[in-house]
């Protein structure tokens, strides 16, 4: 067979669905084997969308998402999603075709080094040199991809190599298993944590990629210990949840802040440091530090781990809880108060533009709780961090390690093809939306149901946030939008433009029922941003 063909089964043998891409000159034997195979290809319009649909279908499947460019500004174009993925934590696999081999030596057409450029935004980048390789780099890419921690990696493929005749099959696929923690680790967690006076949890996205939410759950309510979790962690033990705290990273003295200034015990579970730096809930450095994930700590002055319980955190949390001394946080519950407190406190406004506040409650109350938000960056993702809530983990994703701005429309069509059974709301900006709406005829060609939330501010949201907090004034931010409700027809798809805050319910409860795409232009009064910067300080710098 050609080395296309042998590419395409190591494809299907590490059980991919979908390829997100563009097909182009070089990569045309690979898309010609596509054509024989069970795998989809998914036409972008662009390849940074193909790269943030193949990072959020990573991360809501713990496969590998895969994308497909060509060489150059094919290759390029994917390097924004790639590199999301990677500090996100979303296992992809980005493949580029590439001129023959007999020209990467000098200067020619089209022609750059890949696997040089993709190398500090992956943990794996190679070039297949030999269709004899073939296999060997697939099952690689893959299994680097999916092993903790998750990430991206990447393969060049010549088109030369493309054509040659090979006879190869797959190689048999295991997946990493992470090892049992060590019985010592365990029982001198549960001699730390029995003795500690005001204990506190720090969840991360690892708990969600181990699938150790529900042992979370018990963990914290067995030790009556509570549990804030990072932005890309929404749902990781229910907001229901007598323990949760909710999102914590938004303000400098949020009130799960205080929370971790006056714990002596921080346990930092599947806590990825990438996205929210101990720095910032441990400036003081003479907290008693645990840490729980499948790997072992990244090194950092703030972050200075007593100890470290590596391997399976379900395993792990089971078994400390179970000779743990249990604790009474009389805390806890003026915590809990002063977030629901807030949560509730715009359920009833109707003044226009819709504050925050009163978008996300709106926007919660017409979802299920199994459905899920594609949250982009931005002003937006601050409030949604903070005020959406979440019961089931997976359900609102938001990029926090890269932060990358215009995921949220490609990612909610990923999304919609993981679980077509759920509706798919993508939350965005002005800004952001405009970075990748040419996705929208994707989802119009596909018949893919999707309702786009516009919050619409036309401005840089976030940036005029942080200037009017820190200068007392704005510096080019703003800027004009189409009329969304044209552009959403000019595809075929259906759109709204929110006229009245009374408005907004309904028709979101209509585009969640309707089967195509919707756009819904909601104006947004960010004034309330100061007003919440007044109250609780200054946003932090990881945001």
């Amino acid at each position: 067979m050609k080395a296309a063909e042998l590419f395409v089964r190591s494809l299907e043998n590490e059980g991919v669905e979908y390829i997100f891409g563009i097909p182009g000159e070089e990569n045309l034997d690979v898309m010609d084997a596509l054509l024989d195979s069970d795998i989809k290809f998914i036409t972008t319009r662009h390849e940074q969308g193909a790269a943030f649909m193949a990072d959020v279908y990573g991360r809501l499947t713990g496969r590998a998402g895969v994308c497909l460019a060509t060489l150059g500004p094919g290759a390029t174009n994917l390097i924004t999603g790639v590199a999301d993925a990677n500090m996100d934590h979303a296992p992809l696999v980005a493949i580029a075709g590439q001129a023959s081999t007999n020209r990467l030596h000098k200067e020619s057409h089209q022609v750059l080094d890949l696997e040089a450029m993709f190398l500090p935004i992956t943990k794996y980048s190679t070039r297949i040199v030999g269709p004899e390789a073939i296999t060997e780099i697939v099952r690689k890419a893959f299994k680097v991809a999916q092993t903790e921690k998750t990430g991206a990696c990447f393969i060049e493929f010549p088109e030369n190599i493309a054509e040659m005749e090979i006879d190869d099959s797959p190689l048999y696929v295991k997946h990493a298993i992470p090892p049992e923690p060590a019985a010592e680790q365990i029982e001198r967690a549960a001699a730390i944590i029995s003795k500690a006076a005001n204990p506190i949890i720090l969840a991360g996205n690892g708990v969600v990629r181990a699938k150790a939410s529900h042992s979370l759950a018990d963990f914290a309510e067995t030790l009556g210990i509570p549990v804030a979790n990072t932005f890309m962690a929404k749902g990781v033990i229910p907001f229901r949840h007598p323990m949760a705290l909710g999102s914590v990273g938004l303000q400098a003295n949020d009130y799960i802040s205080s929370g971790f200034a006056n714990a002596d015990v921080i346990i930092c579970i599947g806590y990825d440091m990438v996205e929210y730096h101990p720095y910032l809930w441990h400036p003081s450095r003479n907290h008693t530090i645990i840490h729980i994930d499948a790997t072992h700590a990244e090194v950092d002055a703030y972050y200075s781990v007593i100890l470290g319980v590596i391997g399976n955190i379900n395993l792990s949390l089971n078994r400390i809880a179970a000779i743990s001394t249990p604790h009474k946080n009389k805390a806890m519950r003026t915590l809990r108060d002063s977030i629901i407190k807030d949560m509730n406190q715009h359920q009833d406004d109707v003044e226009f533009p819709i504050k925050p506040q009163k978008i996300i409650w709106d926007l919660r109350t017409a979802m299920d709780l199994k459905d899920i938000v594609i949250c982009d960056v931005g002003a937006h993702k601050m409030w949604v961090s903070r005020m959406f809530r979440c019961e089931h983990p997976n359900t609102c994703i938001i990029s926090n390690g890269f932060a990358s701005m215009g995921i949220a429309v490609p990612g909610a069509i990923a999304a919609k093809l993981a679980h077509p059974e759920q509706n798919i709301v993508a939350v965005t900006g002005d800004a952001g939306f405009l970075m990748n709406s040419q996705e929208i005829e994707t989802a119009m060609r596909l018949n893919i149901a999707i309702v786009i939330l516009i919050w619409n501010d036309a401005s840089y949201g976030l940036i005029e946030w942080k200037q009017q907090s820190q200068f007392g004034r704005t510096s080019n931010v703003k800027f004009t939008n189409p009329d969304f409700v044209q552009y959403a027809q000019s595809f075929g798809a259906h759109g709204v433009k929110i006229e009245r805050t009374q408005q907004l319910m309904p028709e979101l409860q209509a585009a969640l029922a309707r089967d195509t795409v919707t756009i819904i232009d909601c104006p947004v009064d960010y004034r309330e941003n100061l007003k919440l910067t007044e109250i609780l300080g200054q946003l932090t710098s990881a945001n």
